[in-house]
């Protein structure tokens, strides 16, 4: 009894320091990032579902960010066609890192209707965009 008593309590022994001494070994997982927040803007002037009137052959249009500005900046792309025949009237590409900017559509004609889109992509996750689209002409 006094043999079998002394083997189990070796064996124990053994067993918590094989136990205890192994270190975690492991890495430290990585840390998942938070996502961007979603890009929201508006736009001055914002012709709704209403067709904006120009005054002249360049329009003024101020965008806001909204949602939370990428630490990146963002790209906002600019694009007018006309459309009667989907020709293009003016392109632009801007980079911003401040949440408000204003550009200008350029190269209105009287009496053509046009469709405007604005497209900001952040600078840092490229699938976080945000578009607006409307109609413009210029009287």
């Amino acid at each position: 009894m006094k043999y079998t008593f002394s083997m189990l309590l070796l064996f124990g022994s053994l067993l918590f320091m094989f136990s205890c001494g192994k270190s975690g070994g492991g890495t430290t997982p990585t840390p998942t990032p938070t996502p961007e927040p979603q890009l929201a803007f508006t736009i001055n002037p914002d012709p709704g579902t209403s067709i904006l009137a120009a005054l002249g052959a360049n329009q003024d249009i101020a965008t806001s960010i909204t949602s939370t500005m990428p630490s990146a900046g963002i790209t906002a792309d600019i694009t007018v066609v006309k459309d009667l025949d989907n020709s293009s009237v003016f392109s632009q590409t801007l980079i911003s890192t401040t949440p408000n900017f204003t550009f200008a559509i350029q190269n209105l004609t009287g009496g053509t209707v046009c469709t405007a889109t604005i497209t900001l992509t952040s600078k840092s996750t490229l699938s976080n965009k945000a578009s607006k689209t409307f109609k413009l002409a210029r009287k």
